[in-house]
């Protein structure tokens, strides 16, 4: 594991505290818990950016999807 220092908000370091101490977690874990999902979640806007820039990527109306799905 690596340290790193950031800098927060007031209100923000307050909310973590609340959080921290509802959850019985410590701040670390929940600032790593966000880091986590901001970067899955930046990951995943990037491919779907990409895919939509993408003329080669095959596009099907949501009947055809819903048909795919048996839904």
């Amino acid at each position: 594991m690596t340290t790193i220092s950031v800098r927060i908000s007031d209100k923000l370091k307050k909310a973590l505290e609340i959080i921290a101490k509802e959850t019985e977690r410590s701040k670390s874990f929940h600032v790593q818990k966000a880091i986590e999902f901001y970067i899955k979640e930046q990951a995943d806007f990037q491919i779907a950016l990409d895919r939509l820039k993408d003329s080669s990527d095959e596009i099907i109306s949501i009947s055809e999807m819903r048909e795919k799905l048996e839904l």
